[in-house]
């Protein structure tokens, strides 16, 4: 199944945010297992050359494009060496499929958590990631061992520094399973937890998040003086972070994906437009990257209709079109029902929204969640500490 121009396959295994920890982690001497997968695909040993610690910080909608566009409001970003070049987000680019991806090291097909929400199968219902305690238990429904679970049993220190709201999420424990949890309550909090954590034990991982950027974005939009002056702001936590590094420490940052804003004008509300409810039992995703999942019998009419109002302005395609482009990695099978029979991933700077479902969500500034270079694109930076230079 060949993609519409402009969208991206994510190379799994080669260069996207699923390598990031895997190669860390091999750089610190973790004999790192990921199925099929190459163990040590960026190669960081020159990166990490002498290093004992490895901090990762993930700053939450911090696209590549986005970090290139804005030097002036964020030297040392631009500044930091790139390793390796730009990355690629996974499929949905989305925030709790790429947190879980970059815990595993796996790609979305293989570790189960497909979308910002996603149907439960069986079940009349659907799952949000984001706002997830116990229900599914985070352990079956994602049930691969993550990266910090293999370094932790090869005695390396692993630290999760995040908000306190996430610290019992099932998401957490989805993605972060097998480090400590260091509740962050402000920037200046992250910051100074990410650096005591890098000083425990004779070999140290240590992950780092933010999604002050992200939150920006959506609400205020990313060609906004406030999403400008956030990005300052992460900018002035990164030069934090990489000055106050203990000297045989390494400091990665990265992203989750990039964000496009989505004007008035290209926006598309499932409920103004009757052939796209008809046959629909359950509607999930989000507006840039939506699953539907059909009534019995009616998976073949549904994408026939999504698929001739939305014409040009989204990719529709098959749950087995999808899985078969690739998209989200090999696809365990007994995960596939996860994904709606129909995928419908916007194009251009179009939206898929659901007022009468979603109100809020369908009045956000910004989204991201589909293929274009803006979503999936993330940087890879490094900085070293003093007696690494």
């Amino acid at each position: 199944m060949s993609l519409p121009d402009g969208f991206g396959v994510p190379p799994y295994g080669s260069a996207t945010l699923a390598d990031v920890l895997p190669s860390a982690a091999s750089a610190l001497g973790v004999p790192v297992h990921r199925g099929d997968l190459p163990v040590d695909p960026l190669d960081l040993t020159a990166a990490v050359a002498g290093a004992r610690r490895v901090a990762v910080l993930l700053v939450d909608g911090l696209g590549a494009e986005l970090v290139a566009a804005h030097r002036g409001q964020a030297p040392v970003l631009n500044a930091l060496g790139t390793p390796v070049g730009t990355l690629s987000a996974p499929c949905p680019s989305t925030t709790p499929v790429s947190l879980v991806t970059l815990g595993t090291g796996l790609p979305p097909g293989s570790h189960g958590v497909l979308g910002f929400v996603t149907a439960v199968p069986g079940e009349e219902r659907t799952l949000n990631h984001v706002h997830w305690d116990d229900d599914p238990d985070p352990l079956r429904w994602q049930a691969q061992p993550t990266v910090f679970e293999q370094a932790a049993a090869d005695g390396v220190s692993c630290t999760v520094v995040a908000p306190h709201a996430f610290a019992a999420s099932g998401l957490t424990r989805a993605a972060y399973r097998g480090a400590d949890y260091a509740s962050a309550f402000s920037p200046g909090d992250l910051v100074a937890g990410m650096h005591a954590a890098l000083r425990t034990g004779e070999r140290s991982l240590v992950y780092g998040y933010t999604a002050d950027l992200d939150l920006t974005g959506h609400v205020r939009g990313v060609d906004s003086a406030a999403w400008r002056a956030q990005l300052g702001i992460v900018d002035r936590l990164v030069e934090q972070l990489a000055d106050g590094l203990p000297e045989d420490a390494v400091l990665l940052v990265t992203a989750d994906h990039g964000m496009v804003d989505v004007p008035e004008t290209t926006r598309l509300d499932i409920g103004a437009e009757p052939g796209l409810t008809e046959g629909v039992r359950l509607l999930a995703g989000e507006p840039r990257a939506r699953y539907v999942h059909a009534e019995p019998g009616a998976a073949d009419d549904v994408l026939a209709a999504w698929r001739a109002v939305l014409g040009p302005r989204a990719w529709v395609v098959s749950r087995a079109e999808a899985v078969d482009s690739g998209v989200f990695g090999a696809v365990d099978p007994a995960l596939a029902d996860r994904i709606g029979d129909v995928v419908a991933l916007a194009r251009g700077s179009w939206a898929i929204t659901d007022v009468q479902r979603d109100p809020f969500g369908s009045m956000l500034a910004a989204y991201h969640g589909s293929l274009t270079p803006a979503e999936l694109a993330i940087p890879l930076l490094a900085a070293r500490g003093r007696a690494l230079r």
